[in-house]
């Protein structure tokens, strides 16, 4: 069960930002330089003992900036070696209990099928599934000290399974966009009604409880997770829960983290779509934009016909994400399989129409053949995500690429969004958006950028993609190749940090 289903207090109650990871409130822009550090506990003693005394950043501030920051999450087996109870283990998401390849059908509805399999990963699985990821960030010049810092720290509890590095390519993406803009307002005032009013137009502000457990969501209610019999916290470590007082809470102020090590093949995408655009530069870079959804600057293309002069890297972020598709229901400006669109389609719970009750009846009951179109895809307030990922590798320009220029090395996305529950959130959207072939009433393509091109089920290929056209038939590229291939994943429980005491000692 997902959702336990109690109402929700009056809002604005406090938030406790001194026991939240700041992760969840920062992205750490001036943080440039990151590790992240995958481990297996070792010596479970130990390993109690690091977590009982490592300093974590809060999300109370970042006035001043502080030269670093640490954030510390642990996996399901963590829990296990770490000595949690079963009981409390079993109380978490069932995603998380059973890991991102913890079965087949995961696995084939995530699409980590053929070249994304686990059995071909470099960590996520078997031997190599972590139990903690320790995050790492610093400013410039500084990473090197706390990692060396930090590595010698974890010496003695851990084993270190791999080091994912990261890039600092100035907010453009490996395939050459203008990357990190679109994300959801986190309600950390807490104004907001948390209750399940439908809402008839597309907003960024959410709900906490979308993003922290122990808080209500946008359904008013209050995600599922570990709650202890205060008999069982005899140091009364863990903050009480808000739904049900009798109970301390050791999810609260905590989320789920996702990691997937996500490789780019930035020479075959460009190499593709100058085969698909006969050379013709104008036309390569206009089949690069209808997959993504914007242009090389992040201008969406549903917004107008050219860039905005303040589009850039250095643009303020809502001058580039100020948009919905409501003017563009047929895709022709922006391709209904586009990447940004299938990750966020920017709809609402009803299909836009009157306030009157005959316009909300043929809106909610099917008359109305236009909202019967827009209601193909589900109301994306309940299946936002908040991305924290780096890029990795060494940056190759699509010019040196069409050149013919080798630039060794490879190239991705280490891949990190958070969200309070892990089946609603991200699974949804890779599933039911990023993989379907009919995602929005289409036949036969899944997203054009992380589409791993393997026929459904029913033998349907999902190795295409369409452009409408305002006169005549669609506009169509066949035979996709890969162009991204995951190399890792697994899913994380990003504690709060009482929560993270609790964790080191023998109370849980």
């Amino acid at each position: 069960m997902a959702e336990a289903p109690v109402k929700a207090p009056v809002a604005g109650t406090t938030v406790e930002l001194d026991d939240i990871q700041g992760l969840v409130r920062f992205a750490y822009k001036h943080h440039t330089e990151a590790m992240f550090l995958l481990l297996r506990i070792r010596d479970p003693g130990a390993a109690r003992a690091w977590f009982a005394h490592v300093a974590v950043t809060t999300a109370r501030t970042l006035d001043p900036v502080p030269i670093t920051a640490l954030q510390v999450a642990v996996t399901s087996e963590g829990l296990r070696a770490l000595g949690v109870r079963d009981g409390i283990i079993e109380a978490f998401s069932p995603e998380f209990v059973s890991g991102m390849a913890g079965d087949m059908s995961r696995s084939r509805r995530l699409g980590d099928q053929g070249a994304n399999d686990p059995s071909r990963w470099l960590w996520g699985a078997a031997n190599r599934m972590p139990h903690v990821a320790v995050l790492l960030y610093a400013l410039p010049g500084r990473l090197g000290e706390l990692q060396q810092s930090v590595e010698a720290q974890l010496q003695t509890g851990f084993e270190l399974i791999q080091r994912l590095g990261t890039s600092d390519m100035g907010g453009i993406e490996h395939f050459g966009f203008v990357d990190g803009i679109s994300q959801p307002e986190l309600d950390w005032q807490r104004q907001r009604p948390a209750r399940d009013a439908t809402q008839a137009a597309y907003q960024t502000l959410s709900c906490l409880g979308e993003f922290l457990l122990g808080y209500p969501n946008e359904y008013g209610l209050y995600t599922t997770r570990p709650l202890v019999d205060p008999s069982g916290d005899s140091l009364a470590i863990l903050p009480r829960a808000e739904d049900a007082p009798e109970s301390s809470d050791l999810g609260r102020n905590g989320t789920y983290l996702v990691i997937r090590q996500l490789r780019q093949d930035v020479y075959m995408f460009w190499q593709a779509l100058d085969r698909y655009a006969g050379g013709a530069a104008s036309t390569r870079e206009h089949l690069a934009s209808a997959m993504v959804g914007r242009r090389l600057n992040g201008a969406p293309l549903v917004k107008a016909e050219a860039p905005s002069p303040a589009s850039g890297p250095g643009a303020p972020q809502a001058a580039l994400n100020d948009f919905n598709y409501l003017s563009d229901p047929l895709g022709t400006c922006c391709p209904l399989g586009a990447h940004i669109r299938r990750s966020n389609p920017r709809n609402a719970d009803l299909p836009p129409g009157g306030a009157g009750i005959v316009s909300l009846l043929m809106r909610t009951l099917g008359f109305n053949a236009g909202a019967r179109e827009l209601d193909f895809v589900a109301s994306t307030r309940f299946h936002r995500l908040l991305r924290r990922g780096r890029e990795y590798g060494v940056a190759v320009t699509p010019a040196q690429v069409l050149a013919g220029q080798p630039v060794p090395g490879e190239r991705g996305l280490q891949f990190i969004c958070l969200g309070a529950n892990i089946q609603r959130q991200f699974e949804f959207v890779q599933s039911a958006w990023i993989m379907n072939a009919k995602f929005d009433g289409m036949r036969d393509e899944a997203d054009p950028l992380l589409g791993n091109r393997l026929p459904t089920a029913a033998g349907m290929s999902t190795d295409c993609f369409s452009l409408p056209q305002f006169n005549g038939p669609h506009e169509r590229l066949t035979g996709l190749p890969q162009f991204v291939t995951v190399l890792g994943g697994a899913y994380f429980f990003l504690p709060g940090i009482r929560a993270l005491r609790f964790l080191s000692g023998a109370h849980a």
